[in-house]
């Protein structure tokens, strides 16, 4: 598991708002207000991933102000980024005022003052997933990033997609993932952060070739995920959709994978995919070659080929074994 959880219904509610704003405190120092306070409601998973931090949270409406004082006192240099999920706010920061709305992404600079205000709808708690790291870990100039503080970026499609696939993973996954994994995943997410910022800044010439490799890397994997299903999908069809040679995709994917080919990674997802579905109890009245062609795999004969290759039976001897014993005696006497 990763990350520190906070429940404000764990503690009395006199209590709730101050431990609220004492978890905020070790990431991003501001004043906090909320009409709330009294009975504040809020959830966070704080996830350490070495220099990166990734906060989901759910909380109640409030206001969030760091003033000129509070910078001078404490700056830790740090960029703060939340994308709103569910619920609306208002921000001041950087010379600009502006409304973000769910599916938008602002960025902050710790360096500077800010004020965001929550909008309260009835106290209906305000959803989002905040990520914090140094200013010195982004490539960017620092003039470039200026351009962007303060506005509502939206994150609805290319870059910006991966990215908060990318945290909603975090989360989904969180109790699974181990802590030796945090200082990995927080490369990746700074990586991700850092192509996606170069692209809306028009600064990509600024990152360094191991970041462009990885992001790329990602797209690739999000790209053949979604595509697993299409029999079509092969290397030079990658290739295309990402406007990159086949040589190149092969370097980047090798790398990736610590030598598996973009074909075999295929090959294996899919398989995979087909034999959770074998043992399925649930899809035990669906025929196998359905099955297999969900998965890409339209031609009975290659994907029993394949199959065998892979695990030692032939996929109707797997089923059968993946059986409950009851279900496979019944099955075995009716043969």
């Amino acid at each position: 598991m990763i990350g520190l959880t906070f429940r404000s219904e764990d503690m009395p509610a006199e209590d709730r708002f101050d431990h609220w704003r004492a978890l905020l405190d070790r990431s991003r120092a501001s004043e906090v207000a909320s009409v709330y306070a009294r009975d504040y409601r809020a959830e966070c998973r704080l996830m350490e991933l070495g220099p990166v931090t990734v906060l989901p949270m759910a909380c109640a409406p409030a206001r969030y102000r760091r003033g000129t004082r509070t910078v001078r006192g404490t700056d830790p240099e740090r960029y703060h980024l939340t994308l709103l999920l569910d619920g609306s706010a208002t921000l001041d920061h950087a010379g600009r005022s502006g409304a973000l709305r769910p599916g938008d992404l602002h960025v902050v600079d710790s360096s500077r003052p800010y004020d965001l205000r929550m909008a309260d709808d009835g106290g209906r708690l305000v959803r989002g997933i905040g990520v914090d790291f140094p200013k010195a870990l982004l490539p960017l100039p620092p003039h470039r990033m200026g351009e962007l503080l303060g506005r509502g970026l939206p994150v609805q499609d290319g870059m910006g997609a991966l990215l908060t696939q990318m945290l909603a993973g975090l989360e989904r996954q969180a109790d699974t993932l181990r802590p030796t994994d945090a200082p990995r995943l927080g490369a990746v997410v700074l990586d991700l952060l850092s192509a996606w910022l170069a692209q809306l800044a028009e600064a990509e010439a600024a990152l360094a070739p191991e970041t462009r490799h990885r992001v790329m890397a990602e797209r690739v994997l999000a790209f053949i995920k979604q595509n697993l299903h299409d029999p079509e999908l092969s290397p030079p069809v990658i290739a295309a959709a990402h406007h990159i040679s086949l040589s190149y995709l092969h370097r980047v994917f090798r790398q990736w994978s610590q030598g598996e080919s973009v074909a075999a990674w295929i090959r294996r997802r899919r398989l995979e995919g087909a034999r959770r579905d074998l043992a399925d109890p649930l899809l035990r009245g669906t025929p196998i070659h359905t099955i297999a062609a969900r998965w890409g795999l339209p031609r009975a004969s290659d994907f029993t080929r394949a199959f065998r290759a892979a695990y030692g039976v032939c996929p109707k001897e797997f089923r059968c074994q993946a059986l409950p014993e009851p279900v496979r005696a019944r099955v075995a006497n009716k043969v």
